[in-house]
């Protein structure tokens, strides 16, 4: 069994399918979508993302782009099933193969989208699936300025494992992010 685990990989990259949300595979047809995330100040502030870090349209495109050809992360873009919009980026990354491990994150495009559901969904279907393929441990962090976050990883069943002080500067101000990670067997006892 370690040894099939251990060739854990994600090469293949479903489309997964919820009562709000599809998350799909991204393409570079996405890429206007997260230019607009990378645009909001608000979401840039919750994910601590430094304005220096983003780039225009064209940067956009090529990240979406090369994105199939990675094995060890799947970046879907999260639509909003009602209207077909892009509504965010939900991505399994840093994939430990040996470790049945990977991580994970999430960003809605603007604020407009808080509150509706779509975060909880996508992530629940991004756990699901990582747990399906065979994995043990899914982890995060998550910036003390992002309560809202927050409470929807405990709410999927994520557990606070520790925090990171003083991990992120921003507008002068040092910012504490919190590990959290959910288990296999947590996942199945929900």
């Amino acid at each position: 069994m370690d040894d099939e685990r251990s060739q854990l990989s994600f090469a293949v990259k479903p489309t997964l399918v919820g009562e709000r949300v599809t998350l799909r595979p991204v393409t570079v047809d996405d890429a206007p979508g997260l230019v607009e995330l990378l645009a909001d100040n608000e979401v840039l502030r919750l994910t601590g993302t430094h304005p220096s870090r983003t780039g225009g349209l064209e940067m956009a495109q090529e990240w979406y782009r090369s994105r199939a050809d990675h094995g060890d992360r799947i970046d879907w873009a999260i639509v909003d099933r009602a209207t077909g919009g892009y509504v965010g980026e939900a991505v399994l990354n840093d994939l430990d193969a040996d470790n049945w491990s990977c991580s994970f994150r999430i960003a809605l495009s603007s604020a407009a989208n808080f509150g509706r559901g779509y975060g909880t969904e996508a992530t629940k279907l991004a756990v699901g699936h990582a747990f399906q393929a065979g994995l043990h441990r899914v982890s995060l962090e998550v910036y003390d300025i992002n309560p809202r976050a927050r409470h929807v990883y405990e709410k999927v069943g994520f557990v606070h494992e520790g925090t990171l002080r003083q991990a992120l500067r921003w507008n002068g101000d040092w910012i504490d992010a919190h590990v959290m990670a959910i288990l296999a067997e947590d996942w199945m006892e929900r």
